[in-house]
Formats: C-alpha cells, structure tokens, sequence
C-alpha cells in the first residue's frame, strides 16, 4: 500500500500539477495573445479597405493641366472652415439629403431600419450615431432627394472608368488627378496600385494634397506622380490652428522633403477674405515658397490656382501678381474689375 502511495505521489500527483500548470499557461497566454490578434486583425482589416469616392468629376480644367478627370475621395485630417467639398472630410459613408426640395412625407422615416430619421420642427433629421448609411432611405424617398456619399471602386473598375477619357487627356496633355478629401490619408497599398495602372497606360496623375500626411506616403507614389498640387493655407501657425484645425508644421515638412526629392510642384493659394487674404499674409506664404522651391535643386514650379470661396480680394490677386505669379483667374477677375468700373 505505501508503495502504491508513493507511487501515485511520484508519477500521478506531479502529472496533475504539470497538467494544471499548461492549462493555466495556455488560458494566460491567450488572455494577453487575444488582444493583440484582434488588433492585427482590425489593423489588417482596415488596411484593406478600399478608399470611398465622392465623385468622379469629367472636363475638369482647375485641378492640373490640360483635360482632366478628378477622382475625389471621402476623408480629409483638416477641418478647413472654408471648406467646399464638407461632405468628403468623413472618411465613413454618409446620406445626404436636399432639405430645401423635401416635402416632409416621413417616408424615409417609416423605411429607416434604425430609426435614425425622425421629424423635429417640420423637418427630417438624421441620427448620424442610428445611421449606418444602409442606404434603404435612398430607395423609399420619393423625390430622390437622399443620396450615399462614398462609393467603392475596384482599382480595375477605378482604371477603366478614367481610360474613357483619354482621347482628351492625349489632345489637351492632360491626364487624372486625385483630389478629396485627402487622397495622402487614404489606404496607400490601393493608391499606389492605381497611380501605377494610370502610369502603365500613360495616363499622367496629379495628387491634389493639403500635405497633411506622413511623408512615407508621398515617397511611395512620387515615381508614378507627375506633378503636386500643393495647398497652402497660411504661414501664421495660430491663424493654420484656428481657421483649418492643425499646426502647419507637418505641411511645411513635407513640402520641403517633396521638393528636395525632386517632385513637380504647383503651390496652390486659397485666399480667404480675413484669414489670408492681404499683403503680410501673402508675402509670407510666397516667401516660405520661394524659399523652398527656388534653391536650383529640382524642377519644382511656383503656380497659383486661386480659389475664392470665401471672397477673394482684389488686393491679394494684385500681390501675387506682382511676385510673379500669373493665373486666368487673374485675368477673369481684372475684367471683372474693369467691367464694375465701366458701369
């Protein structure tokens, strides 16, 4: 009997204990390894997420030379207060709807699934946290007034799209340009696919970029980009932080390595009436450009494209004019000067 106690101390006992030792260390290590799978998995997930896009806008003739087609796509790091494109600065899809042609029939608000649409004051609204853009309220609205902003391309279907216009990139020397939102946030493995495709077609691509991105970004596509459209908002780092919602620093960086790396670059100026719009600002954002771009080192090109959503004033075209900068905005804006004058 004592040998058999023995015995089953010896051999039984310890083969328990050991037993009980790996399950705790299998049950430990899946504690701490689950975590981390589940983040790699989403990590992974979201990697291969295919970028949304807005619109697909053909003849485009102010973002880039020549014929274009502008692809934009939804999601953008900036809050620009100006902003003329707000319904591509969340990177999700979302409905959107013309409140001023609805007629109020709750119709959408019967369909909603999630109850996400209700009437408040005489109008219907959306629960942006109930809606997950399924979309149903776009078929049941009678007016067609809801629509899905964000659509996903493959990059075969994205290519072929683009080819049908290039009769008129060929004549016009013109080609694709990416816009957004900001298409240096987007899925990089997908963009860099495309600008590849465009390039191996001979289709020459623009990246419309406010240069708020990792710098990484740009390297990987700069082969296949034929030239930058560059924002620049404001010098003044207070006045970026107030009116965009960031420091300018990241911007300026990268503008600099971008040029240094021999990208073709076109500084391109919103002149917003009370943000930059006047000479101290101007000089600054012309001078910080010249500063970058006139060292003899690359080809970079100073080019303004004016945009005056929020009011241009004359006296900023004149002291970019007077810098050397010429644009047919310029033009369009003295025969607008000279007609007032006339009258």
């Amino acid at each position: 009997m004592a040998g058999n106690l023995r015995f089953l101390y010896k051999f039984q006992v310890p083969g328990l204990f050991w037993l009980y030792v790996k399950v705790l260390t299998i049950l430990t290590l899946y504690g701490i390894i689950r975590p981390e799978f589940e983040l790699w998995s989403k990590t992974k997930k979201e990697s291969n997420m295919k970028p949304l896009v807005t619109n697909i806008q053909k003849y485009s003739i102010h973002d880039g030379d020549g014929i274009r087609t502008t692809v934009f796509f939804k999601g953008c790091p900036l809050k620009c207060m100006w902003c003329h494109n707000p319904e591509t600065q969340n990177f999700n899809k979302q409905v959107l709807t013309n409140r001023e042609k609805c007629v109020v029939c709750r119709t959408c608000e019967k369909a909603c699934p999630n109850g996400a649409i209700r009437m408040e004051d005489g109008k219907m609204m959306t629960d942006r946290v109930l809606c997950e853009a399924c979309g149903t309220c776009t078929e049941y609205c009678l007016l067609n007034i809801r629509e899905i902003a964000g659509k996903e391309y493959e990059v075969k279907e994205l290519v072929k799209e683009l080819k049908k216009d290039l009769m008129f990139y060929e004549q016009s020397g013109g080609g694709v340009t990416l816009s957004g939102g900001e298409v240096m946030c987007m899925n990089m493995d997908y963009i860099e696919t495309l600008v590849k495709a465009l390039d191996h077609q001979g289709i020459t691509v623009t990246i419309d970029t406010c240069g708020y991105a990792p710098y990484e970004n740009f390297k990987r596509i700069l082969p296949y980009v034929h030239t930058f459209l560059y924002d620049i908002k404001a010098i003044d780092n207070e006045v970026h932080k107030k009116f965009v919602g960031t420091d300018n620093s990241l911007i300026l960086e990268n503008l600099e390595k971008l040029s240094a790396d021999q990208g073709r670059i076109y500084i391109r100026i919103p002149t917003i009436k009370g943000v930059n719009a006047d000479d101290m600002s101007m000089q600054a954002v012309i001078g910080s450009a010249k500063m970058v771009l006139e060292t003899g080192k690359h080809p970079g090109e100073l080019k303004d494209m004016v945009c005056s959503p929020a009011g241009t004033t004359i006296e900023a075209v004149r002291v970019l004019e007077q810098k050397g900068f010429r644009s047919s905005v310029f033009e369009a804006m003295k025969a607008c000067v000279d007609i007032a004058k006339g009258m």
